[in-house]
């Protein structure tokens, strides 16, 4: 049986397309549990990637696992207005307690794509205007909307031609002239950014909706300040203009509470949320208040699978197990812990640049030392490593530059004094290796 299993692995090539079997480092995996993997060589992996940032629960959590069973004794499928269900309706009412601002109606969807080309279609039905604005960094997804807005990766985009989008610098602190406040100098450099494209390439008017990441995710978990958020939210109240928040990755507890809206103190009119939201079944949701979906009427948008009855019912498990586990406690309080272990890694390796973090959202930036540029050749040796030591971790930035350490919310300080051992020896075998 496992000598069948790893022929096939050998030969993922000859089936899947190779936008699909090309990653790092596709790790075979004959099952999952908790915090970890189960490799088809025998060995147990502790995993840092949650399925990147969707097993917020752990993988196979008891309470999922039998969510799923119960769900599947009653309904497969829906198709959600054609016939109507429990799930979604409690899953919409108790969402509705957690979301920010009144952000209290649901178009349900299957992936955080989904959810974004929901938010655009949204904002230009409801505004009637033709252009969204982006930031530049910022990853949305990769089907031809969402993909407009998608600036992480020039490569996403090519041969695509996506229109109607303009796009700005993200708030990076590090950008901030000797002398100038960072903070302030990021504020300011959103306004005068914003006031210049108004006056030489789009008028206010046209624009449908800003939308934004409010922590960069594949480029490199940038941690804006929240002054920067709250500067667009004033912008776009004075222009008349939409804001669309992408929480698919910081979405339900990974920056340490509900939201990343919350954390930053900032309410948008439109969200999209998916990945955490069950547990690793497909769902996703584009919220917004009612008054605006009221001007969003049957027949703009659909879908087939999108609130699927199983995927519902493991989102309310997932919420349930999350406050009975007092997760997004656990997350500020692990999330710390490993910060203060990583510096101690920083201070030891001169690669090791900056470490950003906010909850368990964490990026480590591996770089040159002698030009302190992101170095994407020495982080995959460095994954490689922690692999072999047996700890999975996921790169970003737009230079493949950033070891990605999005954990479990259930991870505990004795699995992150595990995990974050074992990135230490991969950094010195590669430190003695340099040596060499």
């Amino acid at each position: 049986m496992m000598e069948s299993w790893l022929e096939l692995y050998e030969q993922m090539g000859d089936y899947l397309a190779p936008s699909m079997a090309k990653d790092h480092p596709n790790l075979p995996v004959i099952k999952e549990e908790g915090c970890y993997y189960f490799g088809a060589d025998g060995k147990t992996y502790l995993d840092f990637t949650s399925g990147i940032a969707v097993a917020n629960t752990g993988h196979r959590h008891p309470k999922i696992v039998q969510s799923i069973k119960d769900a599947a004794d009653q309904l497969v499928h829906g198709p959600s207005g054609v016939i109507m269900y429990e799930s979604i309706l409690k899953l919409s009412k108790n969402l509705a307690e957690i979301t920010p601002g009144n952000l209290d109606c649901f178009f349900y969807g299957n992936s955080g794509t989904e959810a974004i080309e929901g938010a655009i279609k949204l904002a230009k039905f409801t505004t009637g205007r033709p252009y969204i604005i982006s930031f530049t960094g910022c990853f949305h997804g990769r089907s031809l909307g969402a993909l407009s807005v998608t600036t992480s990766k020039s490569k996403y985009r090519k041969f695509l031609n996506p229109s109607n989008v303009y796009s700005i610098p993200y708030a990076n602190v590090d950008d901030a002239p000797t002398g100038f406040d960072p903070v302030q100098y990021t504020v300011d450099l959103l306004e005068k950014n914003v006031k210049t494209l108004f006056k030489h390439q789009v008028t206010p008017e046209e624009v449908a909706a800003f939308i934004v990441e409010p922590v960069l995710g594949e480029g490199g978990y940038i941690i804006p300040p929240k002054e920067w958020l709250q500067k667009l939210r004033e912008l776009c109240n004075e222009y008349g203009i939409l804001l669309i928040f992408d929480e698919v990755q910081t979405g339900f507890g990974r920056t340490g509470e509900w939201f990343a809206a919350q954390t930053f103190g900032v309410t948008p009119d439109i969200m999209a949320i998916a990945k955490g939201i069950a547990s690793g079944l497909p769902l996703s949701a584009t919220v917004a208040s009612r008054e605006l979906m009221e001007k969003w009427p049957m027949g703009s948008h659909g879908t087939t699978f999108g609130g699927n009855p199983i995927s519902c019912s493991v989102a309310l498990t997932t919420l349930e197990v999350m406050k009975e586990e007092n997760l997004l406690e656990n997350t500020k309080q692990v999330g710390a812990y490993a910060v203060d272990f990583l510096k101690g890694i920083q201070e030891k390796y001169d690669v090791v640049g900056e470490v950003r973090a906010i909850g368990l959202m964490i990026g480590i930036n591996i770089i040159d030392p002698k030009t302190g540029l992101g170095d994407g050749i020495a982080l995959k040796e460095i994954l490689d490593n922690a692999l072999k030591e047996g700890v999975l971790f996921y790169l970003c930035g737009n230079d493949n530059d950033v070891i990605r350490m999005i954990p479990p919310l259930t991870v505990t300080k004795e699995q992150i004094d595990e995990g974050l051992t074992m990135l230490d020896h991969a950094i010195q075998k590669y430190m003695d290796k340099r040596s060499e």
